[in-house]
């Protein structure tokens, strides 16, 4: 499955579920200092969460200044050069703690089991991943869209 399918639709599934709290700064905020707008899209942030979870579910050892740079950009700077700006750090770390809170993450201290300190998958984390992608699987972008909208996994 694709990357961007899996995104949208684990986005709809925390959206049903009902457990992630959106903030209420998370309609006037910018994802990144080199954004010049707040994004269009009202579910962004469950989204976001979802890109996250995915990306401490495959990857592991991933913290708040990784997440920076994973989700940073090119800062347009008029004339001069561009030059490459990081993400929020704010956005990234509620988001976290969050997942946290919803066991889908786990903290790791520095030093602890051969581990960098940074978040990784909890023991059983993502806890619907299995039955939703293989239910998703099948599906034509347009369906998992319809997803997104509707039911999510279920």
């Amino acid at each position: 499955m694709a990357a961007q399918d899996f995104v949208i639709a684990y986005a709809a599934h925390l959206k049903r579920i009902g457990k992630i709290e959106v903030p209420k700064w998370a309609d006037l905020v910018k994802t990144a200092a080199f954004k010049e707008l707040a994004p269009y899209d009202q579910d962004w942030y469950y989204i976001r969460a979802a890109a996250i979870a995915r990306r401490v579910y495959l990857r592991g050892d991933v913290g708040v200044g990784a997440f920076k740079k994973i989700f940073g950009g090119r800062a347009h700077r008029g004339t001069r050069p561009e030059k490459f700006a990081t993400g929020s750090g704010a956005i990234a770390r509620h988001i976290l703690r969050q997942l946290e809170a919803l066991k889908i993450v786990e903290h790791i201290p520095e030093g602890k089991e051969g581990h960098r300190k940074g978040c990784v998958a909890a023991p059983g984390a993502l806890p619907g991943v299995s039955t939703c992608s293989s239910r998703w699987q099948g599906l034509s972008r347009q369906e998992l869209l319809t997803f997104r909208l509707g039911s999510g996994c279920g």
